[in-house]
């Protein structure tokens, strides 16, 4: 009986650490006991928590079989040392009580009460338990402010990167946006969409550098865009807009590579400004083509190294067609060997499927292409001429001119 007991613990001690409800591993698929901050658990943290339970039943098990000669009390350690990796403090001394009453219960199967061996181990699991209560107390504390942190970017996010609409005047509109950072959800790539007078306008742009400095210069961005696009006379204007507010507001030596274009109620011929950035993909009957500018603009910012005013590419959109906008996020994304992600293939990616299915696919695929999480953030915004009337919006195919 004091064998059965022994093992069986484990058992009964992690179904009193189980939610109402549930009442075996076999009956749950993904329990919703608190993770970081109140989050749902991962299966990861789930086998975490029973981790604990399994290994002092093997332990006990194997201490029974084995016999009193070989010393496996002192491993019933690993118990609290393991829940302290992923359960609560107070579920960290629950485990290293049941620990201490396991060492107790194979000691006395054994015939160890009171020798120097039991005393040692009892000793051994109450300093583990003790240490990982502390350690995990550390480790909660951190994890509610990381929750604590996300919660307060993604409201940030959401006032600084509002949601796009799915269509502005002649544009239906897809958005989404990667962040790179696992503390916090956003960074300095910027995007917005105005329905301005008889066009569409928009703007998707890229800040150097990261952290907050980023974000503060992408707000002075996304403010000078919302405030002049709605009556700028054209994009050029609006890029000298956006280049006063970065002298005024931002920190030195701070600037944007972005990417503005207007599309007009026909939705025929979309005119772009490029300053320094990537520049956007005409994806049309299968084919993927990049707009280059004739001339690569400087980045808003840097204004004053230029020899002349910023030039405008016009380029003609078909029935059918789209634009692709994107930050290096994409286009600088590399496998790991060191090879860049193919543009090319957005054009399988698209092939006609709704905006957002094209967008989720893209997203996938980049990641796929990766390996894992995205180094640098990236904002892709995919646009489709749309009239009111629903009739042809221009003549198939065109160039950037």
């Amino acid at each position: 009986m004091v064998r059965l007991s022994a093992v069986a613990g484990c058992a009964g001690a992690w179904q009193a650490l189980m939610p109402a409800g549930r009442q075996s591993r076999h009956e749950q698929v993904m329990p919703q006991a608190p993770g970081i901050g109140g989050l749902p658990r991962t299966r990861v943290q789930v086998l975490l928590g029973i981790l604990p339970f399994a290994v002092m039943g093997l332990v006990a098990a194997v201490d029974v079989l084995a016999g009193p000669g070989f010393g496996f009390l002192p491993l019933l350690s690993l118990g609290p040392a393991l829940a302290a990796v992923s359960l609560r403090p107070a579920h960290t001394v629950l485990v290293g009580g049941l620990a201490l009453v396991l060492c107790l219960l194979l000691a006395v199967n054994d015939g160890l009460v009171e020798s120097r061996r039991m005393v040692i181990a009892m000793a051994t699991i109450a300093g583990v338990t003790v240490a990982g209560v502390i350690a995990s107390a550390g480790r909660h504390r951190r994890e509610r402010e990381l929750a604590d942190v996300s919660a307060v970017a993604e409201t940030v996010q959401r006032v600084l990167l509002r949601p796009a609409p799915q269509q502005v005047g002649p544009v239906k509109v897809a958005v989404r946006y990667i962040s790179a950072s696992a503390a916090a959800r956003i960074g300095g790539d910027l995007y917005d969409v105005i329905a301005a007078p008889r066009a569409a306008r928009l703007i998707v742009a890229d800040v150097l550098g990261k952290g907050l400095a980023a974000v503060q210069t992408a707000a002075v961005v996304l403010g000078a865009f919302r405030e002049v696009a709605y009556d700028a006379g054209g994009l050029v204007e609006i890029a000298a807009r956006i280049e006063l507010s970065l002298q005024r507001q931002a920190a030195e030596e701070e600037f944007v590579t972005a990417v503005l274009a207007e599309i007009p109620e026909d939705g025929s011929v979309v005119e772009i400004l490029n300053c320094g950035h990537p520049p956007p993909l005409l994806l049309t009957g299968g084919a993927a083509r990049l707009l280059e500018p004739r001339e690569a603009g400087l980045p808003l910012g840097l204004a004053q190294f230029a020899d002349g005013p910023r030039e405008l590419s016009t380029v003609t959109v078909g029935p059918g067609e789209r634009l692709l906008f994107y930050t290096d996020g994409i286009g600088e994304a590399r496998d790991k060997s060191g090879q860049f992600y193919p543009l090319d293939r957005i054009r399988a990616l698209d092939a006609g499927r709704d905006l957002d299915a094209t967008l989720d696919r893209l997203r996938d695929d980049v990641i796929r292409h990766v390996g894992h999480q995205l180094l640098d953030d990236a904002a892709i915004l995919l646009v489709s001429p749309h009239p009111a009337d629903g009739q042809p919006v221009g003549s198939r195919a065109g160039a950037a001119s």
